[in-house]
């Protein structure tokens, strides 16, 4: 027996997922630690609790505190693993993560099922204990009783088991969808040698391009001769879009994009079916309809809800959307082209950009040289700390990280003390990180898990994006919808860091309703367009000159250029998830891209391609927390264009009403986390019910509406 107290023991002081250290060890944790701590981990919060279920008493320290500590030390750990997984895969780290997984998923279970701590919170919320709780402390209360009655905590027998090998079996196939987005990416790639090919591409292009295939092999690859490397990658793949005169390439791009994971053994259509068949299963041993009721269960809409604004925002945007494509097609028919008779959806892109050149004499290219990744990350600061009062300083070398990319930040507040971390990794890897941008928790803030001499544990956030990495010796120049998604991921990271919630299960983005949890990030992309803010950003890399007024006119006035057409391609995916996840019978006459098709003839001007297949690499909904909830994203589009018009009303240029306007959302929005409904934290910030009116005048579309 002394012998495995030893080994176990060795095992602590060596495994860094088992080491006590403020931040993760992302530089030394590898695949062969995760299968050894993973396990160690789970084997010591099984025993805890055994221990809790023995001895619960229906009271907060005997009960929630004791939770807390368990649900943490998983979250993090787990965190750990699953981030990695997703910025550095490899074989080995999947395979280690596909071992770990059902262990994982089987004690998330047991704790949500628990009888014994389903009974105590219950006992608390029906108790005298109940009135002596804060508002957080009994939405906690509430959340968790309504998370164990969505986990099967009703379920006996039978009924409980086929629940629990549904859960088991949804985790597998979500990480295999993933798996399988990433590696079609991967598997596409375009050698180009002849420069007739690729005209119209630009040199910030044409340089990603050559060093992509410098770094395949193709040595001496220049700019300017080639060879260049094509791939689905979005720093590669959206330029060819706009920019390629050659249309049969883009044809080529185009579908290879829109068919990833969609044949072969990446196939990813059984694999949807299948995750539909199962949480339609899953809905019905709890007692719902489908799967969109559960979901709806733990948001601030319902289904009728969600779908009235979808159809609201629909009817509003047809009819300019309709507009927009007979101006492209009218424009490229003066440009005597063919696609004036023939537009495709490969052509759209390629001629809205060419439009918009012309109309506001604006292209994506002219700005890239005034969108330095150094000077953006230097305005968004600025703008944090005009608006919240918190500065923003490196603080490299203070925690690991996982590639020499990756910068880390403090972040203090106004008396100069630290209130939060975050890790940034902004560049496109494609070879080892998957695409698209995110953000989420490293480290939540808590009393509770106060490290020794300190009143409370600091959340830690890292975002993560993939954007046009530095060429040469230029660095990352952004396109500026990429500066809009760095300002959107970090109003995530802030709601997460600036929290003034104690209570580690509702701070910062924890227990916020999953439909407001869009509201910060995308109120944050407002402020791309605010005057100050942009020109505080927009100086050109090499000579420090300002954007110009003329230039700063222009994209403002391009701001709702086709913003109808933008807004029913996010109705699309909205719509598309909510009938698959509410009236769609899998295994029926009526495939997924039946529905996909039928739902375009309302959403989509372009008669759908028959060989569409975007629902294979839709990760949000079959491998994201989006499942019957990417409507959130316009929902709380109009919380958040509403929360920016209180800053609109004030007067934009007016600083004192600014910052006090900025204090107000940070006190609310930013700082109550979950610990209040967030209908009611919009009200406290607005001092009203959210109307739609804000949106829509962004959007240009406030006459549609009228």
């Amino acid at each position: 027996m002394a012998v495995a107290t030893t080994a176990d023991h060795q095992q602590r002081l060596e495994n860094p997922l088992l080491q006590e250290s403020p931040f993760p060890l992302y530089d030394a944790v590898e695949a062969k630690h995760v299968i050894p701590g993973i396990k160690t981990i789970l084997q010591d919060l099984e025993k805890e609790v055994d221990e809790l279920e023995e001895k619960v008493e229906p009271t907060w320290e005997a009960l929630v505190q004791p939770l807390e500590k368990i649900k943490d030390r998983l979250t993090v750990a787990w965190g750990t693993v699953s981030h990695l997984k997703a910025v550095k895969d490899s074989p080995e780290l999947r395979e280690a993560v596909e071992t770990v997984q059902p262990d994982k998923v089987a004690f998330t279970l047991r704790i949500g099922q628990s009888k014994p701590i389903f009974e105590a919170f219950k006992q608390i919320k029906e108790g005298p204990v109940w009135s002596t709780l804060t508002e957080a402390q009994q939405r906690i209360v509430e959340t968790q009783l309504k998370e164990a009655t969505l986990n099967g905590v009703g379920l006996e027998g039978e009924v409980k088991k086929e629940f629990n090998e549904i859960k088991q079996e949804l985790m597998l196939l979500s990480t295999k969808f993933s798996e399988n987005v990433l590696d079609a990416t991967k598997q596409f790639e375009k050698l180009i040698t002849n420069a007739d090919e690729i005209e119209g591409l630009p040199p910030s292009m044409l340089g990603l391009a050559a060093q992509t295939a410098a770094s395949k092999g193709h040595e001496g690859a220049t700019a300017e001769k080639g060879p260049w490397m094509l791939t689905l990658d979005a720093p590669s793949y959206m330029p060819v879009m706009q920019h390629a005169c050659n249309r049969a390439l883009r044809e080529e791009l185009y579908l290879a994009y829109l068919t990833r994971a969609s044949s072969g053994t990446l196939d990813n259509t059984p694999i949807i079916n299948r995750i539909l068949e199962l949480r339609r299963k899953k809905a019905r041993l709890l007692g719902y309809e489908n799967h969109a009721e559960v979901s709806m269960a733990m948001k601030m809409a319902t289904l009728e809800r969600a779908e009235e604004l979808l159809e609201q925002l629909r009817s509003t945007s047809w009819a300019p959307a309709v507009a927009d494509m007979d101006d492209l097609k009218a424009f490229a028919k003066e440009q005597g082209a063919a696609e004036g008779d023939s537009m495709k959806q490969w052509d759209i892109m390629f001629w809205s950009e060419r439009l918009r050149e012309a109309k506001f004499s604006i292209s994506e290219e002219e700005l890239r040289p005034y969108f330095s990744l150094p000077k953006v990350i230097d305005g968004l600061f600025s703008l944090a700390k005009a608006l919240f009062g918190v500065a923003i300083e490196p603080a490299d070398g203070l925690a690991t990280v996982w590639h020499k990319d990756v910068q880390f930040y403090r972040v203090k507040d106004i008396a100069g003390e630290p209130i939060a971390y975050f890790y940034f990794d902004p560049y496109s890897r494609p070879s080892e990180k998957r695409g698209g941008a995110w953000m989420d928790e490293v480290l939540g803030r808590s009393r509770l898990l106060a490290l020794k001499g300190s009143l409370v544990r600091l959340p830690v956030a890292h975002m993560v994006c993939n954007q046009t990495p530095p060429v040469g010796d230029d660095p990352s120049l952004m396109t500026f919808r990429e500066v809009e998604t760095v300002f959107h991921e970090f109003g995530h990271a802030l709601q997460h860091m600036l929290t003034r919630q104690d209570e580690g299960l509702v701070a910062g983005i924890r227990g916020v309703e999953w439909d407001a949890v869009e509201l910060p990030s995308q109120f944050m992309e407002n402020w791309c367009y605010h005057k100050a803010t942009l020109m505080g950003i927009a100086k050109h890399y090499k000579t420090g000159e300002q954007l110009s007024e003329e230039l700063y006119s222009k994209l403002l006035a391009a701001r709702t250029f086709r913003a109808a057409s933008n807004m029913l391609r996010q109705i699309h995916f909205a719509s598309v998830d909510l009938e698959l996840h509410s009236r769609f019978i899998p295994g029926g006459s009526t495939t997924i891209f039946d529905v996909d098709c039928k739902i375009a003839e309302k959403t989509q001007i372009l008669p759908p391609l028959p060989e569409g297949r975007f629902l294979c690499g839709f990760s949000h909904i079959f491998a994201g927390g989006y499942a019957a909830g990417y409507y959130s994203y316009k929902w709380a589009e109009v919380l958040s264009a509403d929360a920016f018009s209180a800053f609109e009303e004030v007067g934009l240029e007016n600083e004192e009403a600014v910052k006090e306007t900025g204090k107000r959302f940070r006190e609310t929005v930013l700082g109550l986390g979950g610990g209040r409904p967030p209908a009611k934290v919009f009200k406290d910030f607005r001092g009203r019910e959210p109307s739609t009116d804000a949106l829509l005048r962004h959007s240009g579309l406030l006459t549609a509406a009228a």
